[in-house]
């Protein structure tokens, strides 16, 4: 997957215009995620709530003492695969600190999340903002 900001992921967003060629670049994003062995597909990391099977984990990494926290996720969805894309751009690599403090909602309404994902995908995407909350805020702990 490439190196991108949320910055660039907005620009680019704002320069495909309308939300079908926004949907397709997301599910481009979806098939450049990084593999998530299937033996870390379990119960335990399924992130409920969610309409397709998302699993979601994360690796705390401790370089040059600085703690981040590496996102591996996955699904059986190809848009969902992108919204986790979008996800592990916002918050992959980043302190836990770092993590709790991003708020999310400003960037999923630039990007038109807000406006054109269903119900039950919003409520998935927030799940999985939620998971990944819950993990920074235990090893920030």
């Amino acid at each position: 997957m490439s190196e991108m900001t949320i910055e660039e992921l907005i620009d680019e967003f704002q320069f495909l215009g309308d939300w079908e060629e926004r949907c397709d670049y997301l599910i481009d994003m979806g098939f450049d995620l990084p593999e998530m062995p299937s033996s870390e597909k379990t119960e335990q990391t399924k992130v409920h709530g969610c309409q397709s099977n998302v699993w979601l984990i994360t690796r705390v990494r401790t370089e040059d003492g600085r703690t981040t926290l590496d996102i591996i996720a996955d699904s059986d969805a190809m848009i969902v695969k992108g919204l986790i894309a979008v996800l592990l751009t916002l918050y992959s690599g980043k302190s836990p600190a770092e993590i709790l403090d991003i708020e999310p909602r400003e960037v999923f309404r630039e990007l038109g999340l807000d406006r054109h994902l269903s119900p039950a995908r919003k409520n998935g995407l927030n799940g999985m903002v939620q998971r990944i909350r819950e993990l920074a805020a235990q090893v920030a702990a």
